[in-house]
């Protein structure tokens, strides 16, 4: 249990000490900073402590968003500061400061602040978040917006601040915070309004976002297995129940913010469940379809395709430009017409509505399947991601091609990650590094479309089973290897992970499609999704800051030019028939080997504790 230390002389009449149990915190008692030192020497290292002031005067939120965060190893408001077992030893070096400097005085040596006011009068607590700052500590102080903490100097000013706390609705601040400051159109006035309330009723019977989480994921694929049925009740039923499963995902994360409830399986699980529950539903429909003679497994795959790769762009673009010398950057004329676009209202919502977000999309997705076919929801589909892709990728092309920013060591190290080149694209990368470094700058981005072109345009115009597919598949290999073969700084290398995106999952669709046998393109979806799962969950360990996937895994699966070489090599020798037994066994192989260490990653790092992490999920 987390320990709380309050110290100073208490106030009659302050709900302080029952506030703090009530946020799960078992609260002792101190008289000075000698007594407070001795208290947090006896908590245990392996539990979060708080120091906080007996004079405190605010919300339960405010303490709540200081106090309870677990993505923060130190966080502090006015009148108080906690740290978790990796924020301890800081904290603890802070106090024996103050102690040690006789009340933290700024003659006695400790830091002083600037000007005192009503909310750091004479208070250990920020004392100790001033020495914190002192020592380079990274603090988290939350927004606080409209709520109150303050540690007032006298009674006048305690009674001011009583009055100010009085005339905020604490439920309603934290009902409002616990919806995305930033979400697209559908979500933010046709889900959240409700959904927050939702979220309320799960915090308040004890339900997690993990298990609300999981009903969505189930809820979808129950939806997927109605619109399998191929019948109209089946496809309205479908239709529902996907709107029913987006709003249990909106649930999910709206719990986590209205709980402070994050952790880093949790974002893990919500990402992943996310696409499973989208690609699972293509499946479904794509089924049902099947029972009623139309043939879409083609469009189903297509509709993986593109959404992934559309992802794969926003990912590569914002870890190519996360770092502080791109970010600081964005000054090109293209972000300052943005910024223009944004200052009128309507054309914020209009933006955000035709990128397609996952509200959006899903919207549009579940009122087809329930009035029309599968085949029109695929082609809407389609026709909405294709116009979504070409608006975003060119605008950050714009961006990059007119913004002057350094990419650093961890950006390309991250981009080379996203790549998931293999041990054909690694051992040519080496041997044609010096060459690379002659080459102009767009080369990298250049030769990645090229060779992906090769592949995909002699998969697509050659016949099935001819050698000229193997033979773009070896340019790809040699051109995927050069593009990599110096670091990823280039003002376009952002596009490359998206090219080798595009290149191996379209030559995959194609090849299948070309077998022209019952049950190709079924198993090339689910190829597909097998590897664009190990994909995702790059990104996901590269977001949580758990570095790549080992490169055991990454040699095992091959890399993208690896497994593009074999499924070439594959159409090459076998007949349609086998062809399409080959993907399947792939499939299953490549399902099993990445979602087994996936699993083991992710369930080990929540054992042992690491960082909480929250991911807002797909950009809206």
């Amino acid at each position: 249990m987390p320990t709380a230390i309050l110290t100073g002389q208490p106030v009659p009449g302050s709900s302080i000490e029952s506030e703090l149990r009530s946020l799960g915190f078992d609260v002792q008692h101190a008289s000075g900073a000698a007594d407070t030192e001795t208290l947090l020497a006896r908590v245990p290292a392996a539990e979060r402590v708080a120091v906080v002031d007996a004079r405190f005067v605010g919300h339960p939120h405010a303490l709540r968003l200081g106090l309870t965060d677990p993505r923060f190893p130190l966080a502090a408001v006015p009148g108080a500061v906690t740290a978790r077992p990796d924020g301890r030893q800081a904290l603890t070096r802070a106090m024996a400061r103050e102690n040690s400097a006789g009340g933290g005085t700024a003659g006695g040596g400790a830091p002083a602040r600037a000007q005192p006011s009503v909310g750091d009068v004479d208070s250990l607590a920020d004392r100790i978040t001033a020495a914190l700052d002192a020592d380079g500590a990274a603090v988290h102080r939350p927004e606080l917006g409209s709520l109150v903490a303050a540690v007032p100097a006298d009674p006048q000013a305690r009674n001011e601040a009583r009055q100010a706390a009085a005339a905020v609705d604490d439920e309603a601040v934290r009902l409002k915070s616990a919806v995305k400051a930033r979400d697209g159109f559908v979500t933010t006035f046709a889900i959240s309004p409700y959904s927050r309330y939702i979220a309320r009723w799960c915090a308040r019977r004890g339900l997690t976002p993990n298990q609300v989480t999981t009903a969505s994921l189930l809820t979808a694929l129950i939806a997927a297995g109605c619109a399998a049925t191929g019948t109209r009740g089946g496809f309205v039923a479908a239709g529902v129940l996907l709107i029913a499963s987006f709003v249990l995902d909106c649930t999910d994360g709206q719990l986590a913010r209205y709980s402070l409830q994050y952790s880093t399986l949790g974002a893990w699980l919500d990402a992943t469940f996310d696409r499973a529950k989208e690609y699972a539903y293509y499946a479904g429909l794509a089924l049902g379809a099947a029972r009623g003679g139309d043939d879409v497994w083609a469009l189903a795959l297509g509709a993986m395709v593109l959404q992934t790769c559309r992802h794969v762009v926003d990912f590569s673009f914002n870890e190519a430009n996360a770092d502080s010398t791109a970010a600081a950057a964005n000054t090109s004329p293209t972000a300052a017409l943005s910024d223009r676009l944004d200052s009128v209202g309507w054309t914020v919502w209009l933006r955000r509505m035709i990128v397609l977000p996952i509200g959006e999309r899903w919207a549009m997705i579940a009122v087809l399947t329930a009035v029309a076919t599968p085949r029109i929801t695929f082609y809407a589909l389609l026709i909405g991601c294709a116009f979504a892709a070409t608006y975003t990728t060119a605008g950050r092309v714009l961006r990059s091609l007119t913004r002057k920013a350094t990419r650093t060591d961890r950006a390309a190290k991250a981009l080379a990650d996203l790549a998931d080149s293999g041990p054909l694209a690694e051992a040519g990368a080496k041997g044609l590094a010096k060459t690379a470094r002659g080459l102009p700058g767009f080369t990298a981005p250049a030769l990645a479309l090229l060779g992906g072109l090769a592949v995909v345009a002699t998969a697509a115009f050659t016949d099935f089973g001819g050698p000229w597919p193997l033979l773009g598949a070896i340019v790809y290999v040699l051109t995927g290897a050069l593009a990599v073969a110096r670091p990823l700084k280039g003002a376009l290398d952002w596009l490359v992970p998206p090219f080798f995106r595009a290149a191996e999952y379209g030559t995959v669709l194609v090849l299948a499609a070309k077998a022209e046998v019952n049950g190709a393109l079924p198993a090339a979806f689910g190829l597909v999704a097998a590897v664009a799962y190990h994909h995702y969950d790059t990104v996901y360990r590269i977001r949580g800051d758990a570095g790549a996937p080992p490169q055991w895994l990454v040699r095992t699966t091959g890399g993208h030019e690896g497994r593009t070489l074999v499924i070439t090599v594959l159409a090459v020798l076998l007949t349609a028939t086998q062809f399409k037994v080959a993907l399947t066994v792939l499939a299953v192989a490549v399902a099993l080997v990445v979602l087994v260490e996936s699993i083991r990653f992710w369930v080990a790092a929540h054992k042992v504790g690491a960082p909480a992490v929250h991911d807002e999920g797909e950009p809206a």
